[in-house]
């Protein structure tokens, strides 16, 4: 009987969760449009449009030895204990 005292507020907390979970699917746009999904999938034709390739940041510094560009360089051996 004690065991109730537990499932009971638990079913009652996932119940709210769960209908939490759908109202923000609904309020998202996640059912918009499922004719189109559905047909798509069904499709042999390729996408008319791909992917466009991502374009490379210019914050980004891919050379590993290059100091970032916010930072100013750090004088050499500084940071380390004798």
């Amino acid at each position: 009987m004690d065991i109730l005292y537990t499932l009971i507020p638990l079913s009652v907390v996932l119940v709210f969760l769960i209908i939490g979970i759908l109202a923000w699917a609904v309020h998202a746009g996640q059912f918009e449009d499922l004719d189109v999904e559905a047909s798509r999938i069904i499709d042999d034709a390729p996408p008319t449009s791909p992917r466009p390739d991502p374009t490379p940041r210019d914050d980004l510094d891919l050379d590993q030895d290059a100091q970032p560009r916010d930072k100013p360089p750090s004088p050499a051996g500084r940071g380390r204990s004798a």
